[in-house]
């Protein structure tokens, strides 16, 4: 590598090494200890200044989730299958709201829609304006309508183990060769492991991430929210906000709550309703050392 500084994105991050691609090339540098000192650590998606081999500059990110440690996202797409596990409303729920929060467009698609109705999952979520794509592997045409989605951007997956995120990628983008069911061995995941987070890069321009499975994965390790932002993270709501009886409601059940009403009134879907319900309340014990 020449003297000259050069700009990239850190793809993959293991042991104090960095990979960054960039115009000219991919390198495998370290980061100045300058990063360390401020409590700063790079990550997978942050785009980076080289100089003589070693990150010099972190850009500031317009995003980023703790675990697995990923930088400006543009999107989280959740593979949500209709059965065989059946859709967590509430866990999906959850990480929609923290995509809201972060400012990450969060995704519906759908797997095993032979096996089953994929009805209910677009009206909750198509109806809010959420994308919702069917997947169908007997269709190229379901494929390609994820591979529009992907293109130039920086993704990550998640959904309920089982859901068949590895089989999806690997019909998205046949060079991954991801092993169906083996992906967690692929990124060293264990219980006891340290997360590494990488992106893999898509013929067609873009990268994806893979992470964890729901039924294994704590929320709040992407952040933690506070009761007060909660229902700025549902995008339904916010027509209602600033509009109820009193001006501290929690949209519970109080008494002239308008987002209570328009639940009432099938305007709001009561499930998603539900999933507030239960976040606030989850919201409501968290100790403030914990949102340090």
């Amino acid at each position: 590598m020449s003297n000259a500084a050069t700009s990239g994105i850190i793809t993959k991050c293991l042991g104090g090494l960095y990979t960054v691609e960039s115009p000219d090339g991919i390198y495998e540098c370290k980061a100045r200890g300058v990063f360390r000192n401020k409590g700063i650590s790079p990550c997978a998606g942050d785009r980076v200044t080289l100089e003589n081999g070693v990150i010099s500059e972190i850009c500031e990110r317009k995003n980023s989730i703790i675990r697995p440690p990923l930088a400006n996202l543009d999107q989280l797409i959740f593979v949500v299958s209709t059965c065989s596990p059946a859709p967590n409303f509430l866990i999906l729920d959850k990480f929609i709201a923290i995509a809201e929060y972060k400012g990450i467009t969060p995704v519906v698609v759908i797997t095993k829609t032979d096996l089953g109705d994929s009805s209910e999952i677009h009206r909750i979520y198509s109806g809010i304006g959420i994308d919702v794509i069917d997947v169908d592997y007997g269709s190229e045409e379901t494929i390609e309508a994820v591979r529009r989605l992907l293109a130039g951007k920086i993704s990550a997956f998640t959904g309920n183990s089982g859901a068949g995120k590895s089989t999806l990628l690997n019909a998205v983008d046949s060079t991954l060769n991801i092993p169906t069911g083996e992906i967690s061995k692929k990124l060293g995941r264990g219980r006891h492991t340290t997360r590494h987070a990488e992106l893999y890069k898509l013929k067609d321009g873009g990268y994806i991430a893979d992470t964890p499975g729901f039924s294994t994965f704590d929320t709040n390790r992407y952040d933690i929210i506070r009761k007060e932002e909660l229902a700025g993270c549902f995008r339904e709501m916010d027509e209602y906000i600033g509009q109820c009886q009193f001006s501290d409601c929690a949209h519970i059940c109080e008494k002239g709550c308008e987002v209570v009403a328009a639940v009432e009134a099938g305007k709001i879907s009561r499930s998603r309703h539900e999933s507030y319900k239960a976040m606030y309340e989850e919201a409501k014990q968290i100790k403030e050392w914990e949102l340090k």
